[in-house]
C-alpha cells in the first residue's frame, strides 16, 4: 500500500489552538478536569470532529468517542486517543497530542478518500491527570471495570465538589453506559515525558508496557504548640516527622535503583504558622517500579519507615494506599504493528517502557493496546515549558496512521490481551 502522510501543519495549528484554552503566562496550559476550560477544550474538539463528519458519542463520565465509519458494520472500532485535561500548570502536548493526532489520522483518510473495513475512533478520556479528582486515569478505569461508576462519581476535589457535580456543571453527562462501548484495539500516541528518545536521537518509541504505580496518602498527627516556649525534647512536630519520612522515600527509591522512582508531590501543613509547631500534615507519595515484586518491596520498606518515624517522633503516622496500578504488558500484535510502521517509514525507533501511567494502562485490560512515544525537549513534562518538535509529532502521527490502517484490516486477537481485566480490577479504589 502506498504510504500517505498526515498534514503536519494542520496538526500543529490545532495543538496551538487548543493550548490557548487555559493558556498560562509561561506558555503552558491549565485545563483541570471538568472545569470551564476543560469544557471549552472538549467543545472545540467536538466541533472539529463534526467538521470531519464524525459521529460523536459521550458516556456517563464524559468520555468522548468520535467515530469514522468503516465498510463492515460488524467490526469493532479501532480506536486511538488520550486526554485533554492538564496539570494546574501543564504543557501544551501532554495528552493533547494523542487526541489531535487521532483526529488528524481521520482527516488524512478523508483527504485521500481512503476507506477502512473497521470503523476508526478517537477517544477523549475524562480526568486522566488526577490533578483535580483522584485517582488519575479515573474514567478509563471505569470503562475497563477497574473502578465502579458510583466510586468515580463520588470523588471530590479539594473544595468538596464531586465529579458528578462537576460533570453536570459543564454539561458533559452523556447517555452511553460506561464500559458498554467495546473497542477492537486501542493505540495511544504521547510525548515520552522523559529524556531517553532525545538522548538517543530516536524519533519514535515503541512502548511495550508501563511500569506499576502505587500512590499513598499519609496523615501525620502531632501536637500544636508554641515554637519559642516548647523545648525540643518532647515536641510532637508533625512537619519535622514528615520531613524525615520524605527523606526515607528518596532512600527507598535509591535502594531499588535503577528501575524504581518515588516522590512526595502534595503537602498540606496545619496550622502553617511561623511560630506554631505543626499539629497535622497530609502528604501524598508516588512510588513506581516495572515489576510487581519491586512494588511490594518498596511498599514494605515504606511501611517500616513510617513505623520508625512514628516511634522516634511520637507522631501518629497513618499510611493508606489510595491507588495501585500494576505493571502492564501491551499486546504483542499492536507492538509489532507499530514497530513495522516506524521501520517502513525509515524512522529511528526503539522499544521502551513507559515510566508514566496513561489511559492505555487500563484499556490494556479489556482490549489489545499499545503506545507510541515521540521525544519532548529535555524530557520535560507536567511543566509550562513542555515542548516538542513539529517533525517528531508528525512522525508519530504517521506511525499511528499506518498502524490503525493495518489493524482496521487485520484486527488483533482479543484473547491475547496480556493484562487481563481481572488483574486490573485488583487495583485499589481506596
Amino acid at each position: 500500500m502506498t504510504l500517505v502522510n498526515i498534514n503536519a501543519r494542520r496538526l500543529w495549528q490545532r495543538i496551538m489552538s487548543m493550548a490557548e484554552i487555559g493558556a498560562t503566562s509561561l506558555g503552558g496550559s491549565s485545563r483541570l478536569a471538568l472545569t470551564d476550560e476543560d469544557r471549552c477544550g472538549r467543545d472545540l474538539f467536538i466541533e472539529w470532529c463534526r467538521q470531519a463528519n464524525c459521529e460523536v458519542r459521550i458516556d456517563r463520565l464524559g468520555n468522548i468517542f468520535a467515530r469514522r465509519p468503516g465498510t463492515d458494520p460488524e467490526c469493532l472500532p479501532i480506536a486511538c486517543g488520550s486526554h485533554l485535561d492538564t496539570q494546574p500548570l501543564g504543557g501544551r502536548f501532554d495528552g493533547v497530542f494523542g487526541v489531535l493526532a487521532g483526529l488528524e489520522v481521520l482527516e488524512t483518510l478523508n483527504d485521500n478518500g481512503i476507506q477502512t473495513r473497521s470503523p476508526l475512533e478517537v477517544c477523549v478520556w475524562t480526568n486522566e491527570e488526577g490533578a483535580r479528582f483522584t485517582p488519575p486515569m479515573l474514567a478509563s478505569g471505569v470503562h475497563a471495570g477497574v473502578y465502579s461508576l458510583e466510586y468515580a462519581l463520588a470523588r471530590q476535589d479539594d473544595h468538596g465538589i464531586s465529579l458528578a457535580e462537576a460533570l453536570e456543571a459543564i454539561g458533559y453527562v452523556g447517555e452511553v453506559a460506561c464500559g458498554s462501548h467495546r473497542l477492537g484495539a486501542f493505540l495511544e500516541a504521547h510525548i515520552e515525558q522523559g529524556p531517553v528518545l532525545e538522548r538517543e536521537q530516536k524519533t519514535v518509541g515503541v512502548v511495550s508496557g508501563v511500569q506499576g504505580s502505587r500512590w499513598y496518602r499519609v496523615s501525620l498527627t502531632g501536637q500544636e504548640a508554641h515554637t519559642g516556649s516548647t523545648p525540643m525534647l518532647g515536641r510532637r512536630d508533625a512537619l519535622a516527622a514528615a520531613a524525615r519520612l520524605i527523606v526515607e522515600v528518596q532512600a527507598i527509591a535509591d535502594a531499588h535503583a535503577p528501575l524504581a522512582v518515588a516522590s512526595v508531590g502534595h503537602i498540606e501543613n496545619v496550622p502553617n504558622s511561623p511560630n506554631t509547631l505543626s499539629g497535622q500534615v497530609e502528604l501524598t507519595i508516588d512510588m513506581r517500579h516495572p515489576r510487581v515484586e519491586g512494588q511490594a518491596s518498596m511498599e514494605s520498606a515504606l511501611r517500616q519507615a513510617s513505623a520508625k518515624v512514628a516511634e522516634d517522633t511520637s507522631v501518629v503516622v497513618q499510611l493508606n494506599r489510595i491507588m495501585d496500578t500494576p505493571p502492564v504488558d501491551f499486546h504483542p500484535d499492536c507492538i509489532e504493528v507499530i514497530e513495522e510502521a516506524a521501520s517502513s517509514r525509515g524512522y529511528r525507533y526503539r522499544r521502551m517502557l513507559s515510566g508514566a501511567g496513561h489511559d492505555a494502562c487500563h484499556l490494556a485490560g479489556v482490549t489489545p493496546t499499545a503506545m507510541i512515544f515521540v521525544p519532548c525537549a529535555g524530557g520535560l513534562s507536567h511543566n509550562e515549558a513542555e515542548s516538542a518538535e513539529l517533525n517528531d509529532l508528525a512522525a508519530g502521527t504517521n506511525v499511528l496512521l499506518d498502524a490503525m490502517l493495518h489493524l482496521a484490516e487485520q484486527p488483533p486477537e482479543a484473547d491475547q490481551v496480556r493484562a487481563s481485566a481481572t488483574a486490573a480490577a485488583e487495583c485499589s479504589q481506596h
